[in-house]
């Protein structure tokens, strides 16, 4: 991006970490529409952002830095869009949500824990130390209803539920600290409701209200851009409403 064509300093920029997928290419494109600088990371760009590879976490953190540095301009949202709940696994198994117990697999249950909590505790390892120390900014973490253990009426889905679950826990446990370092800071998990993705369309039961990428973004930003510092450290839906944990 020509650092001539950036926005104004007080808008900073937004870090939003999962191009790959349909959620995350929405939220950039709302946000570049709006006028806002934003640098968008994921398994696929330059450089390559994978939670299978922690160094590229510490490179794609260095590489907002030096971004920031040279726009001369805050970061002021990281929105972290990456989840697993289906899919291939490193070792070419397919994966598919658990209905019982007889299915737990321990290479599902560790590749879910990996990019469901994992990956984005070392984002709040490497990238938590580029927020301002004073002013306004917001991480938002995409966890899921189903994360919540208040609200687990069903059963199943045991390693997307427990590893949510996980990142919900350590979204509250960052969001503390974080207040130690800015009064000012937001740090949340949010359930964005189900969203017509690779992720969630084989799931999306007849009756839900399912809703575009470009609508879900809409309504994620709005949330973000309404949240308070006493809100920080909560679990909220795409609706501005708590989620039980």
């Amino acid at each position: 991006m020509d650092p001539s064509q950036l926005p104004v300093v007080r808008q900073g920029v937004t870090l939003v970490l999962g191009a790959g997928g349909g959620l995350g290419a929405s939220l950039a494109g709302a946000l570049t529409a709006r006028g806002e600088a934003v640098i968008l990371l994921g398994r696929d760009t330059l450089p390559a952002f994978d939670y299978r590879d922690t160094a590229s976490i510490e490179r794609g953190a260095q590489h907002v830095a030096n971004q920031l540095n040279q726009w001369g301009q805050p970061l002021v949202r990281v929105l972290v869009t990456t989840g697993f709940l289906h899919g291939l696994l490193p070792n070419g198994e397919m994966a598919t949500p658990e209905r019982s117990w007889q299915q737990l697999d321990a290479t599902a249950l560790s590749h879910s824990f990996l990019i469901n909590a994992i990956g984005p505790a070392m984002v709040i390892k490497h990238v938590f130390p580029l927020l301002p120390r004073q002013g306004r900014c917001v991480a938002a973490f995409l966890s899921a209803r189903v994360g919540s253990v208040g609200d687990n009426l069903l059963g199943g889905w045991y390693g997307y539920r427990a590893s949510k679950a996980a990142l919900n826990q350590l979204v509250h446990t960052a969001a503390i600290e974080l207040n130690r370092h800015n009064r000012a800071a937001v740090c949340v998990a949010l359930h964005p409701g189900t969203v017509d993705t690779h992720l969630s369309r084989p799931f999306a039961k007849t009756g839900l209200q399912v809703r575009t990428p470009d609508v879900a973004a809409d309504e994620i930003l709005a949330v973000v851009d309404g949240l308070s510092p006493a809100q920080s450290g909560g679990f909220w839906d795409h609706h501005g409403r708590p989620v039980p944990w």
